[in-house]
């Protein structure tokens, strides 16, 4: 993955939960003390979150974790790493981002399904209730998609949360369209689906990402695109295709 679980998922707490909730003070935490917090017990951390230890185990729960045994894990294994623009100066640097992106987005839109972006566009219209979702900075694409529908008439929904697109999807209907990008394809790996929600009656899903893994069961579709999966290209290529969904859309009568 570009982005390891454990910032992915904490990073997605602190976007979504108020200021000074006791989620919030957890996640940020964490973030800022990664090593010290790797080495506490749970009623160690709660006391250095001024929380209880069944806040913590809840804090875990509702984010992905197993348990409060795979948050300590993830803490051990969690890398951070930025992949920049290297340059002789400011406006080296720039040049070389400017050019890069040209790449970027000429790469993207050769390698799109043009019947699967008319398809889709199609369903859209289709669909009286249609959800967009995506993790930090792939929701940065659902949100662009969501404006661009609403400036065309029709309603989409989103959430920055992840445990709530989670429970969006959980909770949604046969006859609903829920379109989720994942640059990695990783997006259902953060959730570990119990035996009752799998057999649940799951939306019709369909992913728009850049890569060629094997997705799950439950994807009824997917859009894909070329990509050297790196920091570089994430979300603009994904925000690409959302660009383009919509301006197909705008065509359909």
């Amino acid at each position: 993955m570009i982005y390891d679980k454990l910032p992915a998922l904490m990073l997605s707490v602190l976007a979504s939960e108020k200021s000074g909730s006791t989620n919030s003070v957890i996640a940020g935490f964490i973030l800022n003390h990664p090593e010290q917090a790797s080495e506490m017990g749970i009623k160690e951390l709660a006391d250095a979150c001024h929380a209880g230890t069944g806040s913590v185990s809840r804090f875990c729960r509702d984010y992905g974790f197993q348990d409060f045994s795979e948050l300590k894990r993830l803490l051990k294994e969690a890398e951070f790493r930025y992949e920049g623009i290297t340059g002789e100066d400011t406006a080296d640097r720039i040049s070389k981002w400017s050019h890069r992106m040209q790449e970027v987005i000429g790469h993207t839109a050769s390698s799109l399904s043009v019947s699967k972006i008319k398809e889709l566009a199609r369903k859209i219209r289709e669909y009286e209730k249609v959800s967009a979702y995506g993790m930090l900075k792939a929701e940065a694409a659902a949100v662009s998609l969501q404006t661009d529908m609403l400036m065309m008439g029709k309603k989409i929904h989103t959430a920055v949360s992840y445990a709530d697109q989670i429970d969006g999807i959980l909770q949604a209907e046969r006859d609903e369209l829920i379109i989720i990008f994942s640059y990695t394809g990783s997006y259902f790996d953060y959730h570990r689906f119990g035996v009752k929600e799998r057999q649940l009656y799951l939306p019709e899903i369909w992913m728009i990402c850049g890569t060629q893994r094997k997705l799950p069961e439950y994807i009824n579709d997917v859009i894909r695109f070329d990509s050297d999966q790196d920091q570089f290209g994430h979300p603009w290529q994904l925000m690409e295709a959302g660009s383009l969904i919509a301006a197909e859309y705008e065509t359909i009568r």
